[in-house]
């Protein structure tokens, strides 16, 4: 159950959370495919095949294995392989990548995202705590946040605890009084709550809970989140 009155911060995940994923990236990758295709043609028939794609990302991986945790790093040697592979110019790939990234920031939020997160924000200092590359000041939002924390930036992906207790730190408060709030599971919940922090899964799909450690509370949306904490 929760504890309102130890909550003095809220860490935020970002991707289906607050917009769903899967389409915000194959628009990307669809935006740096067309880029590739007038640029350097034989990387971009790479990167058309999902297969060769998946390869050259544990390719990447496999290069850097202490930053597996970056995909924006992951991203842009993956694009670099490409182009290598293909004996296209390496040199495109910083501007293939931030044709992806550009892309990337472009998303389509949850109905209830925006006036659940501004609701939040009124009251609680919010940081986004986020395992992937969006970043809120580029999606438009970083006005409701005083920061983020993603896990290039920490060196380590959730569920470490180290990145939790980074974004602790970061707001200026103990993990006990941070309200984590996330869709994954054992990314968000199972991270949080091992770190010492309340933890809300947002369950917009009416999964099941499975897992022995309970979050405090469940919301099926940002907006069912601030009834829980009487926003």
């Amino acid at each position: 159950m929760l504890q309102l009155s130890k909550i003095r911060a809220i860490t935020l995940d970002l991707d289906d959370t607050l917009w769903p994923v899967l389409p915000t990236l194959h628009r990307a990758e669809l935006a740096l495919q067309d880029w590739l295709t007038h640029r350097a043609p034989k990387a971009a028939a790479l990167f058309k095949d999902t297969q060769i794609r998946l390869l050259l990302r544990q390719a990447a991986q496999a290069k850097f294995p202490d930053r597996h945790h970056d995909l924006s790093a992951i991203r842009l040697e993956s694009i670099r392989m490409a182009l290598a592979q293909s004996g296209e110019d390496e040199a495109l790939a910083p501007g293939a990548f931030e044709v992806f990234i550009a892309a990337r920031m472009v998303v389509n939020f949850y109905d209830d995202a925006l006036e659940g997160l501004g609701r939040l924000a009124s009251k609680f200092p919010v940081l986004a705590v986020s395992n992937g590359n969006a970043d809120v000041n580029r999606v438009g939002i970083g006005h409701h946040f005083v920061g983020s924390v993603s896990a290039g930036d920490a060196g380590v992906a959730k569920p470490d605890p180290r990145i939790f207790l980074a974004a602790a730190r970061t707001l200026q408060v103990q993990p006990e009084q941070v309200l984590h709030v996330g869709d994954d599971v054992h990314l968000d919940v199972v991270g949080a709550i091992e770190s010492g922090m309340q933890a809300v899964w947002i369950n917009r799909d009416a999964h099941p809970w499975t897992h022995p450690r309970a979050p405090h509370a469940i919301a099926t949306d940002m907006l069912s989140l601030c009834a829980l904490l009487k926003l």
